[in-house]
């Protein structure tokens, strides 16, 4: 089997086989700075569209802004944005979601292990407790149909989904449940999240002909 070449200076390794090699690679200096690259159920997943400035960069910079700042102020966990490997072994999952949240309390439970190398901390291993997707137009079956299923199997106990591409800002907060995810509870557009113990409202305005998301929490 020869390298995938999907463009002069990114390669796919040809021994990138399997769960245990797409990983090793993920971890080595090898690995792309562009592009997003998942190894879902034995297949792997690569997305090198450009990001959307408004319908994806800053609708995750808001998510990341205000739940960054809510867990440094509750000291309950740490946010961490995209370009964070998330790994589940047992659901066969690795990927880069848009945001994670790992509490203090999985680590200390052994629910989430942060996987070292010499320099830094480069991999959430096991059992977030939360993922967010943005879905953009090329990831719209991953985001929300193949993900989902896989952050279940994965017992993440929140999966966030946004989606600003149309006229109708989306916006949903999945919660675990024994047969799969259920919507969580909703009233006047906030929706309770069990994890942050918090709720979450998402809303959008126009400035200058540009979108303005407002991500509110009470």
């Amino acid at each position: 089997m020869t390298a995938i070449v999907l463009e002069d200076h990114i390669r796919v390794p040809p021994w990138v086989v399997d769960l245990a090699s797409f990983r090793r690679w993920a971890r080595s200096d090898q690995f792309p700075e562009r592009g997003r690259f998942s190894h879902l159920n034995g297949e792997l997943w690569i997305d090198m569209s450009a990001a959307r400035l408004f319908s994806h960069n800053a609708l995750q910079g808001e998510f990341t802004t205000v739940l960054t700042l809510l867990t440094k102020g509750t000291g309950s966990g740490q946010y961490l944005p995209d370009r964070t490997l998330a790994t589940n072994k047992s659901a066969e999952l690795s990927t880069e979601p848009d945001g994670t949240f790992v509490s203090w309390e999985a680590i200390k439970r052994g629910r989430v292990k942060l996987v070292e190398t010499k320099e830094d901390f480069v991999e959430v291993l096991g059992s977030p407790d939360m993922t967010l997707e943005v879905v953009s137009p090329s990831s719209v079956q991953k985001d929300t149909s193949v993900l989902p299923e896989m952050y279940w199997r994965a017992g993440i106990v929140e999966f966030w989904l946004v989606d600003a591409r149309g006229q109708r800002l989306q916006f949903d907060i999945h919660c675990y449940a024994a047969e799969g995810y259920v919507p969580a509870p909703r009233r006047d557009g906030w929706q309770k999240s069990k994890v942050f113990g918090k709720s979450f409202r998402l809303t959008r305005k126009w400035k200058h002909g540009y979108p303005q998301y407002t991500l509110a929490v009470r």
